[in-house]
C-alpha cells in the first residue's frame, strides 16, 4: 500500500491502461476526500498530541469478473484530495488479494513503482547530504 499510494495518478493511470483483460470495479465507498487528525507523541513515547490535520482520499471498492478468481475487495487510502489516485489504488489492492494474479501486480506493478521511487528517495538524500555543513570550534590561545 506504500508503494500505491506514494504513486502520482499517472503512473497508475498508465499501469491500468496497460493491464489487460480488467475485472469489473463497483465503488463500495467513494472515492471521498476528507480530513483526519494527525497525531505525535512527546519523545516518541510520552504522552500523545494532536499535530494538526491531514487531508486524505479513501475508496474501497469490489473488484469480480474476469480474471478474477472470487469477488476481492481493496480499499486505499492516498495524502490529498485526488479521488482518482485513491480510486487506482483501492483497484490494484483489490487485484493484489486475488491469489492467482498476486504476483503478477508485484512484478508488473508494484516491483517498477518501488524502483523508482527508490531512485527518487536516493536523489533527494544525496541532494540533502551534499548541504551538510561540518562545524567545528576553534579554540581560543588566550587564557
Amino acid at each position: 500500500m506504500r508503494v500505491l499510494a506514494h504513486a502520482s495518478r499517472p503512473q497508475l493511470e498508465r499501469a491500468w491502461a496497460a493491464w489487460d483483460a480488467k475485472p469489473e470495479v463497483e465503488a463500495i465507498r467513494g472515492p471521498e476526500a476528507g480530513l483526519v487528525m494527525v497525531r505525535g507523541r512527546v519523545g516518541a513515547g510520552g504522552d500523545r498530541f494532536n499535530l494538526g490535520e491531514a487531508t486524505v482520499t479513501r475508496a474501497t471498492v469490489r473488484l469480480h469478473g474476469v480474471p478474477m478468481t472470487a469477488d476481492t475487495v481493496g480499499s486505499a487510502y492516498v495524502l490529498g484530495t485526488d479521488l482518482e489516485h485513491a480510486w487506482f489504488a483501492a483497484a490494484f489492492d483489490g487485484l493484489l488479494a486475488d491469489e492467482q494474479l498476486r504476483e503478477r501486480v508485484l512484478n508488473d506493478v508494484i516491483a517498477p513503482l518501488e524502483r523508482g521511487q527508490e531512485h527518487y528517495d536516493n536523489d533527494r538524500r544525496a541532494e540533502a547530504r551534499s548541504t551538510k555543513v561540518d562545524f567545528f570550534t576553534v579554540a581560543r590561545e588566550h587564557a
